[in-house]
C-alpha cells in the first residue's frame, strides 16, 4: 500500500522515504488567513494538552464536512500522531496508529479520498490534508482521514498543493509538545520520519461552538504566530 505523506517539494511524493528536514530562514509573521465560515470548531484533547482547529469552511467545504463528519462518528479518538518533523509538521488521523504494527502506519484511512480544495497557504499552524502523490494522484485528491499541522510556514507546500482547510485558534503549545518527541530518544525512526508512537494519543476529539473561543483567541495561534522555520512533511 502507498503511504499517505504531507510532502516538501525535496521529497518524493508517495510511496517514498520522507527526506530530513532542512534548516530555513524564520518566517515572516502570517499576514492572511482563509475565510473562517462555519459555525463550529473542532477541539482534539490529546496527551500533550488540546488543540482547537478553526475551519475554513468557505474555502475548502468538502474537507470540512469530511472532517466534522469523521470527529462527530469519534473516528479520531484513540489515535496517534504518527509522523512528526521538528519545524515542518506533525501528521495523524491514520486509524491505523490504533495497532500495535508501527510499520503500518500512515496506510490507513477510511476507505475513500476527498477532491482536492487547493487555495489557502501553509502557514504556522495551518491544518491540511495528507494525500498520496502526483504520479500515482494527479488530481491530488486528500486523503479521507490523515492531516497534518504546519510547524512552520511551508512555501514549499503552497506549490506542492496540499488542501488548507483550517488553523490552529487554541494549543499551539501542545502541538509543539508533539513536534519535541521527535528529539526524544526512546522515539523511533522511520524513513518516512520519526513516529512517537503511543507518546501523541488524541484522547478524543469532538465539536464545539465557534463562538465560545473566537472572541477569546482572534485570528488564531498559529497565524499570528509565524516563527521557527522549515522542514519537511509527507503523505500517504
Amino acid at each position: 500500500m502507498l503511504r499517505i505523506f504531507a510532502a516538501s517539494v525535496v521529497l518524493l511524493a508517495a510511496g517514498a522515504s520522507g527526506a530530513g528536514a532542512q534548516p530555513a530562514a524564520t518566517p515572516a509573521p502570517a499576514k492572511t488567513t482563509g475565510a473562517t465560515g462555519g459555525r463550529e470548531v473542532a477541539v482534539l484533547e490529546t496527551a500533550q494538552g488540546t488543540i482547537v482547529i478553526r475551519f475554513h469552511e468557505q474555502d475548502a467545504p468538502k474537507t470540512v464536512a469530511n472532517f466534522k463528519k469523521l470527529v462527530r462518528e469519534k473516528f479520531y479518538d484513540g489515535t496517534y500522531f504518527h509522523r512528526v518533523i521538528p519545524n515542518f509538521m506533525i501528521q495523524g488521523g491514520d486509524p491505523n496508529s490504533k495497532d500495535a504494527d508501527p510499520n503500518n502506519d500512515g496506510m490507513g484511512g477510511p476507505g475513500y479520498t476527498v477532491p482536492a480544495e487547493i487555495k489557502l497557504p501553509h502557514l504556522r499552524g495551518s491544518v491540511a490534508t495528507a494525500r498520496t502523490g502526483d504520479p500515482v494522484n494527479p488530481s491530488r485528491a486528500s486523503s479521507g482521514s490523515q492531516f497534518f499541522i504546519d510547524l512552520a510556514a511551508q512555501p514549499s507546500l503552497d506549490a506542492g498543493g496540499y488542501t488548507v482547510f483550517g488553523e490552529v485558534l487554541q494549543g499551539m503549545d501542545a502541538v509543539d509538545k508533539i513536534a519535541a518527541l521527535a528529539n526524544d530518544p526512546t522515539t523511533p525512526r522511520s524513513a518516512a520520519g520519526p513516529n512517537p508512537g503511543r507518546k501523541a494519543l488524541v484522547k478524543r476529539a469532538w465539536l464545539e461552538p465557534l463562538a465560545k473561543y473566537e472572541k477569546a483567541a482572534g485570528k488564531g495561534e498559529g497565524a499570528a504566530k509565524s516563527e521557527a522555520a522549515p522542514a519537511d512533511t509527507s503523505k500517504k
